[in-house]
């Protein structure tokens, strides 16, 4: 295997781990699915490749938004109470 195909199946694996809100123990399962893209891409001849973000599958690529908006739902909300106003 070639140093820049390794580094496209990486750069794949990673956006899939991103893109399934980057769960543990899961990177066997998303190096097979990026090696998978890969040897599509390759078979269909597409050179998506040059460009590691735009890499994969457009379907994949257009159902991120969901799945990251649902990992970072919390992020914009609150911590806790407001802080009490001090009495002047």
């Amino acid at each position: 295997m070639t140093t820049d195909r390794q580094e496209r199946i990486r750069n794949r694996a990673h956006q899939i781990w991103i893109e399934e809100g980057k769960p543990f123990h899961q990177h066997e399962r998303h190096w097979e699915q990026a090696t998978a893209d890969i040897n599509k891409e390759d078979a269909e001849g597409s050179g998506a490749h040059s460009d590691p973000a735009t890499a994969g599958s457009a379907e994949r690529v257009a159902g991120a938004g969901p799945a990251l908006a649902e990992h970072f739902k919390d992020a914009a909300k609150p911590a806790g109470r407001k802080p009490k106003r001090a009495d002047k």
